[in-house]
């Protein structure tokens, strides 16, 4: 169904022309012999790989989904998926960026992050099973014991065994202080964990030989809420001391979850029986360590947000070329055809634009916070880790919840473009509706990232973290403001970071008296803040458009289009957003609750 090209050119760019990866990179002695040649290289096998393999097992695997069997606790996954993953794993895909002391290839996770693109493009179920590995390795990379980085990181980098997170139980949701699942100390140093949780994704499947689940439980007598969480590293086969498989253990599926979407992925209700584990990081401090795993989730949902955009607007565009209904507006176009192609309309180019600007900003800005953690991880310079640790930190929950806002915003606006093909399942951009919707509610509500940004990111350090990205925005604008050719993007950028600095500290007095202030203002407040970020990344683009304009090259006269639609059409929300934060909690909590 449709097609899947790879946005090479505008990855490129990017990487080439916005952010410089190959200088960036060679400031970090771990990747500093890494060039444009390979960059290049590694993006373009992962374009065939994707649009080759994942992506005609897309639709097939949306309308097969997976198969469960009650008896032997078994889940079969669709057809081809196990053969592809098969391809995955020999191509060496799955050790792309990964340490090399564990038989990782090393390459950066800006590299990394752009394959997730193009994987989450082609097929995002298939892709959160090899996805949330990755986070499993991350977490055993930063709080496994020698033994345990020993034992299990290589078969981790390699492929041969996949990892779940196991987080959520049927009464407690985000709020995790409120789980149930118990760990018992064994003699022998293991720990018997009891206990079931659902919405677990990959959770049971056939694609690997063993798979490697993290779980939240608690030991006796821990503390009350969150802070009396462990983690646990609970296998499904047993290894043994060489790393072959040994019994199996009794953490089995109980049933797979009917779900909207992602019908190719096996989300699961998870039950633990006395299941054998052992603990990952100190007692007590789970959440510590599996904050290492949920934060590269929420970066890696961003990235299917984007994926789904990307794959969306491709689609809709050829069918907006192909199909022909009405004349335009402004007088006949196709002068041989008995009615115009649907894209002469200006509302069928709105729906266009928007999907393909929200792609290009998140493309932007996905591979800039990826740049940032290389930053965070390599760089020598102890003060320039902190910074690069610090925006991170700040703009994980906007990437999280922005994109994939957006996304369900520009799978909409694609599916519309269809008008009643794009409901029908065979054209396929249902689908993408579909899965995009599940993104909004992985690794933590949209509400709850916007809770995290505002909360935690930004008032608690007294807007510190939100400063220190602003002054690298203003220092764009000092720096451009005088040039006339760019003003239409200098200017509303410069009046947008203005409005957010007094939207912040007034957001900040009143939930100072009262909380429920950054409760009710928390979601607008975020879009601004994904707004800020875009807008900046458009004018920098932008910049780069306008000096390239008239060089032959069309990419850069479409880019400068779409950075002034974004300017034009998408920006001005912001006003709309900036009322909703600054009206403050008494319309929504006036009600009493028996009067709904």
């Amino acid at each position: 169904m449709g097609q899947y090209v790879a946005p090479l050119r505008d990855m490129q760019f990017v990487m080439h022309e916005l952010l410089h990866v190959e200088d960036e990179l060679k400031q970090l002695p771990k990747h500093a012999e890494i060039d444009a040649d390979i960059i290049n290289q590694v993006l373009e096998e992962g374009g065939k790989f994707t649009s080759e393999v994942l992506f005609p097992l897309n639709h097939s695997g949306d309308r097969e989904g997976c198969r469960h069997d009650k008896a032997t606790h078994t889940v079969t996954t669709p057809k081809g998926f196990k053969e592809a993953y098969k391809q995955y794993v020999e191509a060496g895909w799955p050790s792309l960026s990964c340490d090399p002391e564990f038989g990782g290839q090393g390459l950066p996770l800006v590299m990394n992050n752009s394959f997730y693109e193009m994987m989450n493009s082609s097929n995002q179920a298939w892709t959160m099973y090899p996805g949330l590995s990755h986070g499993a390795y991350e977490c055993l990379h930063a709080h496994g014991t020698p033994e345990q980085q020993a034992l299990y990181l290589p078969k981790l980098v390699s492929g041969e065994w996949t990892g779940t997170m196991c987080l959520t139980e049927a009464h407690c949701g985000t709020d995790l202080g409120l789980l149930r699942s118990k760990a018992e100390p064994q003699d022998d140093g293991s720990y018997k964990i009891t206990g079931s949780k659902i919405f677990i994704s990959a959770g049971e499947h056939d694609m690997s030989a063993n798979i490697l689940h993290l779980v939240l439980a608690r030991l006796p007598g821990a503390p009350e809420g969150s802070k009396g969480i462990s983690l646990f590293l609970v296998p499904k086969f047993l290894p043994n001391a060489d790393g072959s498989l040994g019994a199996r253990n009794p953490i089995t599926c109980g049933a797979i979850e009917e779900k909207m979407g992602i019908h190719g992925n096996s989300t699961c209700q998870m039950n633990l029986d006395g299941a054998t584990g052992w603990i990952i990081g100190d007692a007590h401090k789970g959440l510590n360590a599996m904050f290492v795993f949920m934060n590269a989730a929420r970066l890696g949902v961003g990235m299917q947000g984007l994926g789904l955009t990307e794959i969306a607007y491709q689609n809709a565009l050829v069918y907006a070329k192909d199909r022909i209904q009405m004349r335009s507006l402004s007088g006949i176009k196709a002068k041989d055809k008995p009615a115009d192609p649907i894209i002469v309309h200006p509302d069928v180019r709105r729906m266009l634009l928007t999907a393909k600007a929200y792609a290009e900003g998140a493309r932007a800005f996905c591979s800039y916070v990826a740049l940032q953690l290389d930053k965070e991880l390599n760089h020598p310079d102890e003060a320039v880790r902190k910074d690069a640790a610090d925006e991170v930190a700040l703009l994980t929950p906007v990437v999280k919840a922005f994109i994939t806002d957006n996304a369900w915003t520009a799978t909409s606006e694609c599916m519309q473009v269809y008008g009643g093909h794009g409901f029908i399942a065979e054209w396929g951009m249902e689908q993408y509706v579909r899965d995009a919707r599940i993104n909004m509610i992985y690794e933590g509500t949209n509400t709850i990232q916007s809770l995290d940004l505002l909360g935690r990111k930004v008032l608690m350090d007294n807007g510190a973290k939100l400063k220190k990205f602003g002054a690298k925005v203003q220092a764009f604008i000092e720096e451009n403001g005088a040039d006339e050719a760019l003003s239409e993007f200098i200017t509303p950028l410069a009046d947008l970071g203005d409005k957010v600095s007094k939207l912040t500290m007034e957001i900040g007095m009143k939930a100072f008296q009262n909380p429920d202030e950054a409760g009710a203002a928390a979601v607008p407040y975020l879009r601004v803040v994904g707004h800020l970020v875009y807008a900046y990344f458009f004018a920098q683009m932008a910049k780069i458009a306008l000096a390239k304009q008239d060089s032959g090259d069309q990419f850069y006269v479409s880019k400068l289009a779409t950075a002034r639609f974004y300017f034009a059409r998408l920006l001005p929300e912001t006003a709309m957003l900036i009322r909703q934060a600054r009206s403050g909690s008494a319309s929504l909590m006036a009600l009493d609750a028996d009067l709904f």
